[in-house]
């Protein structure tokens, strides 16, 4: 089903030359939205915090009337680095029928094919049975709090949200139409700090040593597994990231210890069931002990519906291939939009996502536009 496209391309190019390293927008919202306004949308800037620092956003519609879908994504990207690449990281340059650039994949590529979708969907002629929507953050990459979940909140309060949400990030591990995204994992991460009684090591019953109390913690927390996993999700995993102690002495005791651990949790747990499970433990080791949790997010699963229904069947009629539906891998923006309606991910192959020469075959964009493309056709019945 391969057909030429004539705005994803140029419109990729264009995003990826927009140097939108977080929490710098270069320009990369205007891009958009100037493009989607050439399509007759709506557009809505939404930039959330204060100052200078202010995140920008931007919603967008199209029509008004149900199915309701949105399609959701960020512009901002993570840093270029400053050595390997082989072209600028923000040249946009095409060779070997790839386009190279920061957000090739992660996730300019995905955002010019969603539109490159909409043109084509709209250069058809028929009319708009429902309506759509883009949700588009500068914030992803970054602390992810003036982004995605402000803009949700604005959309609630404001009678704006969808019936169901496409985030467009890489999903695919190899080639496109691998995996569909139905779900992700929850993330936490603990800082435990142990305070003890400096001392000498010839002297012991003088200190009380705070690296035995806390390896005891350790211990309990990483002597059972969390779970076996369930039907759509792998097993949780705890893994201690850092033990600090900050002693260059052999003979001193010290007074202090320190660790940090992240667990990725699947739905038998709650984040906040996990961390008063760590502080649980700590109390029984070491009662003075501090626990520092802080959750980056839920565990979430959108149960396979019509609509995830209706885009295994446009890629498995653009690639021929039957995409899992799977919950691995880190956190997206998906774990606020969850809360609002069904969510689902599906992009371009991510193997060169943050790395140096990060890029995206030119004929797996015009592939994904047709599988976007494919979607809102079954979808707009």
């Amino acid at each position: 089903m391969q057909r030429p496209t004539s705005a994803t391309l140029p419109l990729a190019r264009d995003l990826i030359r927009a140097p939108s390293v977080t929490p710098d927008d270069g320009g990369a919202i205007g891009v958009l939205a100037t493009a989607l306004r050439g399509l007759g949308f709506d557009i809505v800037d939404l930039p959330f915090g204060e100052g200078a620092a202010r995140t920008p956003n931007l919603f967008a519609r199209l029509g008004r009337g149900s199915p309701h879908l949105c399609f959701a994504g960020h512009t901002d990207v993570v840093p270029a680095g400053e050595q390997g690449w082989t072209s600028g990281p923000f040249d946009a340059v095409i060779r070997d029928g790839r386009l190279y650039g920061r957000g090739a994949c992660d996730m300019k590529g995905g955002i010019a094919a969603f539109v490159g979708a909409i043109d084509r969907y709209l250069s058809d002629g028929r009319p708009l049975a429902g309506s759509i929507s883009l949700l588009i953050t500068g914030d992803e990459e970054g602390p992810a709090t003036h982004g995605t979940v402000r803009v949700l909140e604005w959309m609630r309060d404001h009678g704006q949200i969808p019936d169901f949400c496409l985030v467009g990030e890489p999903t695919n591990p190899e080639h496109l139409g691998d995996v569909i995204k139905i779900g992700r994992r929850g993330s936490l991460n603990a800082r435990i700090v142990v305070p003890g009684i400096q001392g000498h090591v010839a002297y012991p019953h003088r200190a009380d040593n705070p690296v035995h109390r806390l390896l005891a913690i350790l211990a309990e927390l990483t002597a059972v597994p969390l779970d076996d996993g369930t039907q759509w999700f792998e097993a949780s995993s705890l893994q201690v990231t850092s033990i600090d102690v900050g002693n260059s002495a052999t003979n001193v005791i010290p007074g202090r210890a320190e660790a940090r651990l992240n667990i990725r949790f699947n739905d038998l747990h709650t984040g906040q069931g996990l961390a008063e499970w760590i502080a649980s433990v700590c109390r029984t080791h070491a009662p003075a002990a501090e626990a520092d949790v802080r959750i980056s997010g839920e565990a979430f699963l959108t149960q396979p519906t019509a609509e995830v229904d209706m885009l295994v069947a446009a890629i498995r009629a653009v690639t021929g291939r039957e995409p899992r539906l799977d919950t691995g891998g880190g956190t997206s923006d998906a774990r606020f939009i969850s809360r609002y309606c069904p969510v689902a991910e599906f992009g371009l192959v991510g193997a060169s996502m943050h790395k140096v020469d990060e890029h995206a075959s030119v004929a797996d964009l015009e592939e994904l536009t047709d599988i976007y493309a494919s979607f809102l056709e079954r979808l707009m019945r």
